[in-house]
């Protein structure tokens, strides 16, 4: 069963605050988009997937969490088939050095563990221009230079991710398969510490003052990632806590 409306603040509020549990909801607009760490979504009117799926009880541990924010992108990778689509940690989708698609995952929990999430994902599909801050946005179609089918990639999405779910088990080739697809995988890049962690997730400007360059070690299992400086000092990093420098 699936909710689509035409328009609401959020479809991840939506669904979080509904009594009766669907499946998923979509909405053609969104009057306050979320994304992570407080930040705002774009997306303009009949344009975009504007998409969040219901997991009941789904069965890992509160401390297991992030192998939500593992396996959904992934899917989402998967499902899409492009080259130069990569996760950039913890779960947005970029392609090349662009962003794509932005995930927010929210649970409640009891003393039993995780009672429900919602993954909520803005895939960026047929819109053409930005007007707000967002500093490198793309889409499907100007990627590929065709409309996508909105509709259809929706239900795609979501029988991958069901047909996806028994994957949650596995967290060493969740990892592996995750580690493979991250963004900056290779190689040493820019990044920069954050002096506040409560303000919204910007990449840092190129010129930044006090970036430093370190590659990916590795990303924990709380979702923590793990990076290696050019003095081979290792630094560990919640999410908020350090920016790319793109």
């Amino acid at each position: 069963m699936y909710l689509q409306v035409s328009e609401c603040e959020s479809t991840n509020s939506l669904l979080m605050g509904m009594e009766r549990r669907v499946d998923y909801v979509c909405a053609d607009y969104q009057t306050a988009g979320r994304g992570q760490a407080g930040n705002g979504w774009e997306s303009e009117r009949g344009m975009n997937i504007l998409l969040s799926i219901a997991v009941e009880r789904p069965k890992i541990a509160v401390a297991d969490q992030f192998r939500l924010s593992m396996l959904f992108p992934l899917v989402v990778v998967e499902t899409l088939g492009l080259e130069q689509l990569t996760i950039k940690w913890p779960n947005d989708i970029y392609y090349a050095d662009r962003k794509l698609a932005g995930i927010l995952i929210e649970h409640t929990v009891d003393s039993h563990g995780i009672v429900f999430s919602v993954l909520g994902i803005g895939l960026n599909v047929n819109q053409m221009t930005w007007q707000g801050s967002a500093p490198n946005p793309t889409s499907l179609r100007l990627i590929t230079g065709h409309e996508w089918d909105r509709r259809a990639l929706v239900e795609q999405l979501v029988e991958n991710w069901q047909q996806a779910l028994p994957r949650l088990q596995d967290a060493d080739q969740l990892h592996r398969d995750y580690m493979a697809r991250l963004y900056r995988r290779e190689g040493f890049w820019p990044y920069l510490e954050r002096e506040v962690s409560t303000v919204p997730t910007m990449n840092a400007e190129p010129n930044a003052v006090g970036q430093f360059m370190a590659r990916i070690k590795d990303v924990l299992p709380t979702g923590e990632i793990l990076l290696e400086d050019e003095q081979g000092k290792e630094r560990k990093y919640h999410f908020k806590q350090v920016r790319y420098v793109v």
